[in-house]
């Protein structure tokens, strides 16, 4: 049984997700119940403590979603990511588990030192089938056993598997009802996963494509993530209105979602840091756009009154 402290964080732990994740209010209640129930002990011991199937087009934040529980749940640096288009020939066993009695593998050497974390497996489709017979064991049993004999649990271990299965379709779909997208894209992973694997998992959810408007609420999330980073190393930032309309429009992208729109607040911001600091020597103060060359440049405060306020950093 969790303790009175635990159990008030778990009360929180819904309202987390909404406060990172746009655009998936569909199914963080359920993510959230399943991470209650495996933080409390209910779930089977004999099993993992949740597993997820996460579905949908690309950049829609399958990987944002893991990150985001994992944090809370245990600190960063908590989530072993795999590619598993890494994986793809049969040696992909020994590079999982170990090729002899002196190799742990990757996931070995991953699950070594910590009885509780979350293991990130991306784009399922491509792995091996070897590889997906080593993810029935690990979803049945809550175990894996390494090439150096050594059996592991997964019992205090979360599995999350992505793919873009269906991504197509969803796209497609752009004026049909999420419950026919969602329908449509669940039909095809039953074709091109192995039902027996599709059926272990907790949950399969099936992510939404991001509406412009959703972007622009994500834009603001990045932006202000990125204007408190920059401002832990020094360099206090405001970003006007006009500034933020600029980096929603250079990243955006309806087919890619959220993760051009990452790499447009992250270059821009930065690219305004390094002007003002080779211009003035400080890289403080209002982000705005400059008309005449389209980029962003940092004026002194009280030169433009358009600031986004939910971007200050005090």
């Amino acid at each position: 049984m969790v303790n009175a402290d635990a159990f008030e964080k778990l009360r929180g732990i819904e309202a987390h997700l909404r406060s990172r994740i746009r655009g998936q209010d569909h199914f963080l209640p359920r993510v959230a119940a399943s991470l209650i129930r495996g933080e409390m002990g209910l779930a089977s011991p004999d099993r993992p403590r949740g597993s997820y199937l996460f579905v949908g087009p690309t950049g829609t934040g399958k990987t944002e979603v893991a990150l985001c529980f994992s944090d809370y749940l245990f600190g960063r640096g908590q989530v072993h990511r795999f590619d598993l288009s890494e994986y793809q020939n049969q040696s992909s066993v020994e590079k999982m588990i170990g090729a002899d009695r002196t190799d742990r593998g990757l996931l070995g050497r991953a699950l070594s030192g910590a009885e509780r974390g979350t293991l990130l497996f991306d784009e399922i489709e491509k792995a091996h089938p070897l590889v997906l017979d080593l993810f029935l064991q690990m979803l049945d049993a809550a175990r894996i056993t390494l090439a150096t004999g050594e059996t592991k649990s997964l019992s205090g271990y979360y599995l999350v598997f992505t793919s873009n299965v269906g991504a197509a379709e969803a796209m497609r779909m752009e004026r049909s009802s999420f419950a026919s997208i969602e329908t449509a894209v669940l039909r095809r992973v039953s074709q091109n996963l192995r039902p027996e694997l599709v059926g272990r998992m907790d949950e399969k959810l099936v992510f939404a494509r991001l509406t412009p408007d959703v972007q622009r609420e994500i834009c603001a999330l990045m932006v202000a993530r990125e204007v408190a980073r920059l401002g832990r190393s020094g360099f206090d930032l405001d970003v006007t209105r006009e500034a933020m309309e600029f980096l929603l429009r250079e990243g955006f992208d309806r087919y890619l979602g959220a993760r051009p729109l990452r790499h447009a607040v992250e270059s821009h911001l930065q690219d305004a840091v390094v002007r003002s600091l080779f211009a003035t020597g400080t890289g403080c103060g209002t982000v705005t756009l400059d008309s005449s060359s389209r980029r962003l440049v940092i004026v002194a405060r009280g030169e433009h009154s358009d600031v986004h306020s939910h971007n200050r950093v005090a």
